[in-house]
Formats: structure tokens, C-alpha cells, sequence
């Protein structure tokens, strides 16, 4: 299978990036060290490429209502201009995508999948459109995504993007919330300026025609660099979603989990309406009902390293012995790690599991096998890392 790649490829490589393959996608993994980029998010400025995300535009004057049959969120009800992270389900309440959702018009929605379920999120919209008034469209490849993230964001993009109140629905940029959006231009390119992102760092995802992908990727590098912006890759942008404790689809989301078991049931809106006032009966919604009466069989936990060896995904979560076992074993297994890696920010190692209820409790002492060894842990609240707001 050949790898696809993004607008912005030649870019990476004249920039000396390590490529990965990602869902399909060539994309940079780092550009110098992960170290670096990870630090740059937390005290300035990181530019990532997104473009391997899926986009899908849903339109027509049923497009929220085939949203709210379609996912477990009320979309909707959704303001113009805002966005909301939803997730699309199996009828048995599994999670097939965690999605953002963005309402650029009144009968217009953008919906953004990851790059790797983009084809089953696709899919199934299209068939939990049918019967409505409603089209469902595939836009992956007319558009680039760029994010940039950290505390230095706001200055970069508004040094680069100009203001237009044609298009902005009359929302200044300095005014623009977490998890809303605006029109904004790139010298005569208009483009969709999101105040959205996945590090834990305010910043802003932008939407820019692919054609004019480059150009703007290197303006908001001159922008940037000096005030400490780098280009980042996949490696840092995994470091720091797993410090903002931010949940990564094929780790701590599957078909296999509900947004319950990953601790995000609030998004679950389970007495949505419609217009008339009829109860909507979305996909999944009976089983999730269910669920949502069940104690949990299993609870996602932060997990605090006091040893230096990190977690990894796949390592076994286990009760300490009190007194060590001689035939050598490491106790009884009550987890499994999802996501786990050294805290650049922290100066410890940090992970995400999912552990039986009974050990979850924050400053529980738990273990992680580590290649045959108890790695010393702790049960302590998620995120990680929670930045200081101005």
C-alpha cells in the first residue's frame, strides 16, 4: 500500500524530518528531537501538520438532525461558529471515532475524523444520513490543516491572518473562545481559524485550501521562529496529549469501550430531542442507556511513576505483594496500560490505564510490569498537566 502524503510533504523533508507512516499517511515524526519540540509547545510555539485528518462536510436543512441520529452528542444545538468533540458509535455503544464537529453555517457542519477511520466514519454517516435531508460529503482532500500550539499562539497567527468581518460573523479574533471558530484571511484566501487543539496548550487549528498550504506553513514559521516557534512532529504531539491527559483512538478508545468506560460520558446526551419535541433515538443510544446504569467493569486512571522506568502500551497494571512472592511473580494483574511515556514537563514517567474499580481510587499503590520488573505507580488524577491561564 503507498503511503499518502500531505500538502506540506516537501516541506517536511526540506526541514529534515523523520517520516513515519500514520494511518496511511506519510507524516514527520520529529523534525530535531522530541524533546525539544515537546518544550517548545510548553514555553512558546509548536507548528504541526494535520492534514491527514479526515474532513467531512454534512449539509442540508436535516444536517443537524442526521448528526444527532448519526453521533452521541446534540449537534443540532450547536451555536454557529462552535465545535464539539463527540464520538460516533456502533449500536452496541463501542466507539468507532471521537470526533470534532464544527458548525459553520446554519444547515452546514464540518466534521473531523482521524486519519485512520476516516473511510468507517464516512461510511456510516452516509448510511445514518439516509432519509434525511441531508448530504454527506467527503472535502479530505480540498483542504490543509495546520495547528499552532502554546502560549506564544495568539501572537503568531495574529501576525499572519487578517480580520475580515465579512467573514468572521462578527466575532473579533482576540474574543475568539475555546472550541469556536471564525473566518479569517490569509492574504486574499479566506481560511477557518479554530481556537481547538490536542496538546493541552491554547492554540488554533487552521483550514486552508490545499494550494495555499505552503505558503501559509511558511509565513507562520517566519512568524514564529522568533519568538521560539519549531515545527513539531507526531512523537511530540503524543507527549503532550498524554499530559494533557487527552485520549488517543486505538489506545484508550475502540470498539471494545464506551465513552463511559473512557470516562467521558458527559458527551453522551442521552435525552436529546428534536425540534417537535420527540425523544431522538440515536445509534447506539439503547445500549449506552444501559451502560450508563451499570457499575463500570473498568475505570481509565492516571497513573504517576515513582520509579525513572516508563509504562508503555500493552504493560500489565498489578497489585503490589505484600510480601514478595519466592516463586517471583509480580501479584495479580487488576490493568492494562493504554498510553504511557517519561513526562518532559513533569520530570517523571506518567501513563493512562484501565484498572478494576477497586484499585482506581486516587493514591492507590499499584505496579506496572515492566519487561519482568514492578515499576513503582500511582493512581492520581487526570490530566497530568493542566496549563496556568491568563
Amino acid at each position: 500500500m503507498t503511503e499518502k502524503k500531505t500538502p506540506l510533504h516537501a516541506e517536511h523533508e526540506a526541514l529534515g524530518a523523520t517520516m513515519t507512516d500514520f494511518g496511511g499517511w506519510m507524516m514527520p515524526l520529529r523534525y530535531t528531537s522530541d524533546l525539544a519540540e515537546h518544550r517548545a509547545v510548553r514555553e512558546a510555539a509548536g507548528l504541526f501538520d494535520l492534514s491527514h485528518m479526515g474532513g467531512i462536510a454534512v449539509t442540508g436543512p436535516d444536517a443537524g438532525a442526521a448528526l444527532d441520529h448519526a453521533l452521541v452528542g446534540n449537534l443540532s444545538k450547536l451555536r454557529r461558529a462552535g465545535a464539539r468533540y463527540t464520538m460516533i458509535c456502533a449500536d452496541d455503544g463501542g466507539v468507532l471515532d471521537d470526533l470534532i464537529v464544527y458548525r459553520t453555517g446554519e444547515d452546514e457542519y464540518f466534521v473531523v475524523a482521524n486519519a485512520a477511520n476516516s473511510e468507517t466514519v464516512l461510511v456510516a454517516l452516509l448510511e445514518r444520513a439516509a432519509g434525511f435531508d441531508a448530504q454527506v460529503r467527503d472535502v479530505s482532500a480540498r483542504d490543509a490543516l495546520i495547528a499552532v500550539q502554546g502560549p506564544r499562539a495568539a501572537q503568531i497567527v495574529r501576525e499572519v491572518l487578517a480580520e475580515d468581518s465579512e467573514i468572521s460573523g462578527g466575532t473579533a479574533f482576540d474574543e475568539l473562545r475555546y472550541y469556536a471558530s471564525l473566518g479569517m484571511r490569509f492574504g486574499e484566501e479566506a481560511v477557518l481559524v479554530a481556537r481547538t487543539g490536542y496538546t493541552g496548550e491554547d492554540g488554533f487549528e487552521i483550514w486552508v485550501a490545499a494550494p495555499h498550504a505552503v505558503a501559509l506553513w511558511r509565513a507562520l514559521l517566519a512568524a514564529g521562529e522568533p519568538r521560539g516557534l519549531v515545527p513539531a512532529g507526531l512523537s511530540a504531539r503524543d507527549s503532550l496529549r498524554l499530559e494533557a491527559g487527552m485520549p488517543l483512538y486505538g489506545h484508550e478508545l475502540d470498539t471494545t469501550t464506551t465513552p463511559y468506560d473512557a470516562g467521558v460520558g458527559r458527551i453522551v446526551k442521552l435525552d436529546k430531542v428534536s425540534d417537535d419535541g420527540t425523544p431522538v433515538e440515536f445509534v447506539g443510544r439503547a445500549a449506552l442507556a444501559a451502560r450508563a446504569e451499570r457499575a463500570p467493569e473498568r475505570v481509565l486512571v492516571g497513573l504517576r511513576g515513582t520509579g525513572r522506568r516508563p509504562a508503555r502500551a500493552g504493560y500489565p497494571v498489578v497489585q503490589p505483594e505484600a510480601v514478595p512472592s519466592p516463586d517471583g511473580s509480580l501479584g495479580p494483574r487488576v490493568g492494562t496500560v493504554t498510553s504511557g511515556a517519561p513526562s518532559p514537563t513533569l520530570g517523571h514517567p506518567v501513563a493512562m490505564a484501565y484498572v478494576s474499580p477497586e484499585v482506581s481510587a486516587e493514591g492507590t499503590e499499584l505496579a506496572v510490569d515492566v519487561r519482568g520488573r514492578a515499576e513503582p505507580f500511582v493512581v492520581v488524577p487526570l490530566p497530568f498537566y493542566r496549563r496556568e491561564r491568563g
